[in-house]
């Protein structure tokens, strides 16, 4: 128990250690090595030089060239040529060699796996050129000959620990890109998300608005009729109410299927059509409107998106005459082509001069229902126009493609 609980302490430890830690401990092991390594020289062992002359100078280069080591991350070219100059100087002199260039190639895998790619590798390239020829031509007139076996070791273990290093490098570059591709893919993932999110939360509000907006509007005159023929005439009155009653019941249905996205995508009813106009202008002709519909039959069926915006278009724009001008004669032409459906709803303006209201067919500035009909057209790639006719009245003009761009309404 004791054991484990060590164990868990020290393993805390070096994961909250800090940073330069490792680097001591790393500098540290060099120099020893390479200090070992040379006092354990042989005395039978052919040597220009013993490491004790000049007042052990070579054990001083030794240690430096290992301690040097601490700093290696934070300026690897510097560390890099403290340790080539002193392996220069080292072997120049004589000194035995063995492992003392192990704090040399320490630098060097640090140069090429912490640097900047190219400019490192030019570094280490130019650098392991002139230790090579410095290398070789101090051991020009070494004894025995064999000895320079050595010098080959330390050029090949120099390019080799360089190799390594970019290894690493490029494994490290090639890691941290994926990871950024990675984020990138996460961080697109959730804007489309958001996107298609607030796509549905526009859809809704659009189909919320036609809804109620219309079946109110009619409503709302079918009311007034009762109010006012009430006493007078109690059947026309109850054919009033008959209307209001059937109205609400659709807007009901209607808004049923609409928010029932929001639970969930099962159980929803499809969306209006043009089988449905004939319906819509039943009702709209209960509520006082003339309304003559010229509707032709289409070549090809019409796509469900594209007969559910000429629905919509076309209640809106008799919900508008109902609520902004009042009983008034209205056009609606549906004309399928070959590629596309034109509409056309048109009114005569209202039969009071009074009662021309300020903003025909388009309601008050903050109105959103010729707004909400063009973003619809739009979605499918089509064009929707909106004026006032010189005769007084409101025009409302769409063309929808039959191959629609748009997303799903």
């Amino acid at each position: 128990m004791r054991l484990r609980g060590t164990s868990r302490r020290l393993s805390a430890w070096f994961s909250r250690r800090p940073a330069w830690v490792p680097d001591v401990l790393l500098a540290l092991f060099v120099t020893l090595i390479q200090v070992q390594n040379i006092a354990d020289y042989s005395a039978f062992e052919p040597v220009a030089r013993p490491i004790t002359d000049f007042g052990n100078l070579g054990y001083a280069l030794l240690v430096v060239s290992g301690l040097v080591v601490v700093v290696r991350r934070r300026w690897p070219v510097l560390v890099f040529a403290i340790t080539g100059g002193i392996s220069l100087v080292y072997f120049g002199l004589g000194f035995p060699d063995r492992l003392s260039c192990l704090g040399m190639f320490v630098a060097l895998y640090t140069l090429a796996a912490y640097g900047n790619g190219r400019r490192s590798l030019q570094i280490a390239g130019i650098g392991i050129a002139v230790l090579s020829g410095g290398w070789l031509i101090a051991a020009a007139d070494i004894e025995p000959q064999a000895a320079v076996g050595w010098v080959f070791f330390r050029i090949g273990m120099s390019v080799i620990s360089t190799a390594i290093g970019e290894s690493v490098r490029s494994r490290r570059v090639i890691a941290a890109d994926a990871q950024l591709r990675a984020e990138l893919a996460e961080r697109s993932r959730e804007e489309e998300a958001r996107a298609r999110v607030d796509a549905e939360r526009l859809r809704i509000a659009r189909e919320v608005h036609d809804t109620v907006a219309h079946a109110i509007a009619i409503i709302n005159v079918q009311s007034g009729v009762t109010a006012h023929v009430l006493d007078k005439r109690p059947e026309q009155a109850r054919d009033a109410l008959r209307t209001i009653e059937h109205t609400s019941s659709r807007a009901l249905r209607e808004m049923r299927a609409i928010l029932g996205v929001l639970r969930d995508g099962d159980g929803r009813e499809p969306s209006p059509g043009l089988d449905q106009i004939q319906e819509l202008t039943d009702k709209a002709r209960d509520a006082g409107l003339d309304i003559l519909v010229e509707q032709s039959a289409p070549t090809t069926p019409l796509p469900s998106a594209v007969g559910s915006v000429a629905y919509r278009i076309v209640q809106e724009s008799i919900t508008n005459v109902i609520r902004h001008v009042g009983p008034t004669r209205v056009t609606v032409v549906l004309a399928p082509g070959i590629d596309a459906l034109r509409i056309r709803v048109a009114d005569e303006g209202s039969r009071d001069a009074a009662n021309v209201p300020a903003q025909p067919g388009g309601g008050s500035a903050k109105g959103r229902g010729i707004v909400g009909m063009r973003e619809r057209v739009q979605l499918l790639g089509g064009q929707l126009d909106a004026k006032s006719l010189p005769s007084g009245g409101f025009e409302v003009t769409a063309r929808l493609p039959l191959t629609p761009v748009g997303s799903r309404l």
